[in-house]
């Protein structure tokens, strides 16, 4: 479904918004668990070139297979985001993804020494400050942004996600789980997306599960890392982490972080409104395909090009 553009202001967009391409200033590693592997696995990040793009590397395997962080390659969405490419899997990418478009990193060579990327503690908070710590460095190039330029709508049932014209990057999800520990909890969350209120408002929020599932789901060779320490569990009447939530709105504020990473395999920045009910890593990827397969409602252009006009 596509709808006519809409104007709005561009006001935010200097400030908010980097002119230049980024990428670390220098190579940091890391080791935890994969969630649903339960193996150990290292994750290094290396600088990159400008317009590189962020690009995975299975440093376990004797050819080290390239991935690039893709739409296209994107060949499973069950329980979490699965590049594939020539036979060769890299799983559970949204964490990480979502931090580095979170923290405006275009371009980053991403080592693994396994077939998932580490859960680190469930959220995108560890990856925000591995980030961090290897600093970021302007590169002499534009960044370049798709924008969109006419409504794109995905549904699956009662449930759908939306790209729509926006002069920013802006999120508004809505949750409805039939559950009545998660629906005490706040069930919607609106933020514009910039590095500060990412890091302080989204990075946090923890992937969660429910108690009832994990028996199922590790019979079937799934969450066999997953535990306190990289989860909120929920009980049939309880939160089972001691230290509960670490925000009023986690549940839905995790989906948001979620949908950041899965949106990222566009392969731009957005300057976009996403909308979503109930929506989750398929439809999220079915939003970003449905895109990336109309090109006539979309643009690529530099901050520049904006304000040219």
């Amino acid at each position: 479904m596509t709808h006519q553009r809409k104007n709005h202001p561009l006001s935010k967009l200097p400030s908010a918004y980097p002119t230049h391409q980024h990428t670390i200033a220098k190579t940091v590693s890391v080791t935890n668990i994969g969630l649903h592997s339960g193996q150990p696995v290292t994750l290094t990040l290396q600088p990159a070139k400008p317009n590189h793009g962020i690009v995975f590397v299975r440093t376990d395997l004797s050819d080290r297979p390239h991935l690039p962080a893709h739409a296209s390659l994107i060949t499973s969405t069950h329980l979490s985001s699965n590049l594939q490419k020539d036979g060769v899997q890299i799983a559970t990418v949204e964490h990480l993804l979502s931090a580095l478009a979170g923290m405006c990193v275009d371009n980053v060579l991403i080592e693994v020494s396994s077939a998932e990327v580490p859960i680190m503690d469930g959220s995108a908070a560890d990856y925000v400050r591995l980030i961090e710590q290897a600093g970021k460095m302007k590169q002499n190039t534009p960044r370049r942004y798709l924008r969109l330029t006419n409504t794109i709508e995905v549904h699956d049932d009662d449930k759908w996600a939306s790209l729509s014209p926006y002069d920013g990057y802006r999120l508004d999800f809505e949750i409805d789980f039939a559950h009545p520990v998660v629906n005490q909890s706040i069930q919607t969350a609106s933020i514009e997306i910039t590095q500060g209120n990412y890091r302080s408002q989204i990075s946090l929020a923890r992937t969660f599960g429910f108690a009832k599932d994990i028996a199922y789901l590790q019979q079937n060779n799934l969450a066999l890392g997953g535990n306190l320490d990289n989860a909120i569990v929920v009980d049939d009447d309880k939160i089972l982490n001691p230290t509960g939530l670490r925000l009023a709105d986690e549940f839905v504020k995790h989906k948001i972080l979620d949908a950041i990473g899965d949106l990222s395999l566009m392969g731009y920045p957005l300057l976009a409104h996403y909308q979503a009910y109930k929506s989750g890593h398929g439809l999220n990827n079915r939003l970003a395909k449905a895109v990336l397969n109309e090109p006539n409602c979309f643009e690529i252009v530099t901050i520049y090009d904006i304000h040219k006009n």
